[in-house]
């Protein structure tokens, strides 16, 4: 079966590879329709590792996907053939410690598509735990159930911040993973968003949207900003979500007495808090690694409207020229939020 498959760095080829089929009791098999590129699939491709995750051996990449189901495991009763689905790549083991605390994004077995040493989803057909595959309302198409696994970031991360009504909130990155978090931070509740990036084309998404201000850091101070919306008192809760180390060096000056700061972004290394200002404020941390029953959530609130997730969708290739796709993502094109390939 033909795949998307990263041989080594900067080495993709589209070639046939053996991958499992067997449909088991629990399991759907899924015609893939639409996989999304994320940072991360760039990453390996063009750094070969994130942290300790090395790519070895070659990998297909893919990990953000919708389909349709073609096949059901005889134990299966909440779905059917013919129905549309999206899928959570992340599959614990289902007895773990971290699954049975309802925290299965952290069990340290869990299997994500994508993630060395598993293979991501970027080929036509792939088998999927019933438990972990969604099935799209009538009004979601299969784009949009593409873009449900960063947006389920966003959501964890709103989710772990524990958003109240009428906060305002700080969204620091506008890439895909920020512009999700500025969407979940509205939904959760937040009058305001400060959308802040040094490129400017990244925010134009948010440009007439009167909830969210936008601050293109490059030619404006944050800090004036935060200052003018709140009137001096600081945002409620801090989102982090560029992983640029250099943001942490003014991270605290944004946020609020009593504030929340979410760690979403991660930098590539050590990085330097003020801890004395951290206690002076008395401020929150929580941190987001992926999530945790979240995308049912995400599918009713893109169904709602409460979620347009549409134009943030910025370009689409066809599964034979998903090479392309890379090198286009890999490139950075600022106008660029989400590309996603298309099964021919």
């Amino acid at each position: 079966m033909k795949a998307l498959v990263l041989e080594a760095t900067r080495e993709l080829s589209l070639r046939d590879i053996e991958l499992p089929q067997a449909v088991g009791p629990r399991d759907v098999k899924i015609r893939i329709h639409t996989v999304g590129v994320c940072g991360s699939d760039v990453h390996y491709y063009t750094h070969g590792r994130i942290g300790p995750f090395k790519v070895e051996e070659p990998m297909v990449l893919g990990h953000e996907a919708s389909g349709t189901i073609v096949e059901v495991g005889a134990d299966v009763t909440n779905l059917k053939v013919g129905d549309r689905v999206c899928m959570e790549p992340g599959i614990p083991q289902f007895d773990s410690p971290a699954t049975m605390r309802g925290m299965y994004n952290l069990d340290p077995a869990v299997r994500f598509w994508a993630t060395p040493p598993i293979h991501g989803c970027l080929t036509p057909f792939v088998v999927h735990p019933a438990a972990f595959t969604f099935r799209l309302p009538d009004n979601v198409s299969f784009a949009e159930g593409a873009i449900v696994e960063p947006l389920s970031i966003g959501l964890q991360a709103a989710t772990k911040a524990s958003m109240r009504p009428g906060d305002v909130a700080v969204v620091i990155g506008a890439g895909t993973i920020g512009a999700m978090t500025a969407l979940a931070a509205l939904a959760a509740g937040a009058s305001r968003v400060i959308l802040a990036d040094v490129v400017g084309t990244k925010l134009k998404h948010f440009a007439n949207n009167p909830a969210v201000t936008t601050v293109n850091v490059s030619a404006q101070s944050l800090s004036n900003v935060v200052a003018d919306v709140t009137q001096g008192w600081g945002a409620d809760v801090v989102f982090e979500a560029s992983g640029n180390a250099k943001v942490f060096e003014t991270l605290l000056d944004h946020v609020c007495p009593g504030g929340c700061v979410v760690l979403v972004g991660m930098p590539p290394g050590l990085v330097a808090l003020d801890v004395v200002a951290m206690q002076a404020k008395e401020l929150r941390f929580e941190s987001v690694f992926r999530y945790a029953n979240i995308f049912p959530r995400a599918l009713a609130l893109i169904s709602s409207g409460m979620i347009d997730v549409k134009p943030f969708i910025s370009r689409k290739f066809s599964f034979s020229d998903s090479v392309k796709a890379f090198e286009q993502a890999a490139a950075g094109h600022p106008e660029d939020v989400k590309i996603q390939i298309e099964m021919d």
